[in-house]
């Protein structure tokens, strides 16, 4: 009895934890797709920082070069 009650409990265990495991995978996608999508969205976001920065620093350049006292 107690044997049988102890195997039951066991399967049901497992059953669980296979389940909420099911479940994680499919959130765990959707999450990373969603980080994906951001990590590209900053990738483009920095590159237009930089040629802004660059086209600053090009300007400052000139400046300086011009500049006789």
């Amino acid at each position: 009895m107690n044997r049988t009650k102890l195997v039951l409990g066991a399967v049901i265990l497992g059953a669980t934890l296979l389940a909420g495991c099911a479940k994680t995978d499919t959130t765990t996608n959707s999450k990373l797709t969603q980080l994906i999508s951001d990590v590209a969205a900053l990738r483009s976001d920095v590159q237009v920082a930089k040629d802004e920065a660059a086209r600053a620093n090009q300007r400052l350049d000139n400046m300086t070069r011009s500049y006789k006292k």
